[in-house]
């Protein structure tokens, strides 16, 4: 039998509100489906990243401070095009002193994803110094 451990993290509007360990069991020799409108797999970034990335792409993309935006808001349905995402990327590199490279950077379509990005790469700043 194979077990597999997930880090489940429960979220309410963006914020996030516990992180239970979840063990999945499974005597096939692949990994169980996880696909489910309830069910998402993703790095749980800080909420004050978060924040960061949230108020970046409000100033890059001229939104008004009243828009709410979400972990799961995507740069594309705010109205942002291509040069808009690479100037977002740039004031993020700036903000957080990082350096994100072009595969990374055309992966980047959520405020979610850029702070998950962030902090792994924050994170592997630090331990190379």
């Amino acid at each position: 039998m194979m077990h597999v451990s997930l880090i489940y993290v429960m979220q309410t509007n963006g914020v996030t509100s516990g992180v239970k360990f979840v063990t999945i069991g499974t005597s096939k020799l692949s990994f169980p489906s996880l696909r489910s409108s309830r069910f998402r797999v993703h790095c749980a970034a800080k909420p004050e990243t978060v924040n960061k990335v949230i108020d970046i792409v409000k100033k890059q993309l001229a939104l008004s401070d009243d828009t709410s935006l979400t972990p799961e808001s995507k740069f594309s349905s705010l109205g942002a095009d291509s040069l808009d995402t690479v100037e977002i990327v740039m004031c993020l590199e700036e903000e957080f002193d990082i350096s994100v490279d072009e595969d990374n950077s055309q992966n980047i379509t959520t405020v979610q994803e850029a702070a998950d990005l962030i902090e792994k790469l924050v994170l592997q700043k630090a331990e190379a110094a």
